[in-house]
């Protein structure tokens, strides 16, 4: 298992629709992933345009190839896509304990 994370900052004043959209997108298009195991997204208290998305999947290349090099990826993007600042920080963790 590994556990995707993205920092994601959002254009000011978008929170509702980013939040409508992203939930869309978890409970839509990521369960049809091959390899994907669960997604929580998380608001940040401190900074109202910043969330981070935690998504766990089989293995790295679940994510890097069978669902960012595939269809999915581009329907994901549709949907969330048009509420980003700057591009997402995203990177993958084993776990330690």
């Amino acid at each position: 298992m590994v556990l995707e994370i993205a920092d994601i900052r959002i254009l000011p004043g978008q929170q509702a629709g980013f939040e409508a959209a992203i939930a869309k997108g978890v409970a839509t298009v990521l369960p049809k992933a091959a390899g994907f195991i669960r997604a929580q997204v998380h608001h940040c208290v401190e900074t109202p345009e910043r969330y981070v998305l935690q998504i766990e999947w089989e293995s790295i290349e679940a994510h890097n190839v069978g669902f960012r090099q595939g269809p999915l990826f581009i329907e994901w993007r549709g949907l969330i896509g048009g509420y980003f600042a700057q591009p997402p920080l995203v990177e993958h963790f084993d776990r330690v304990v």
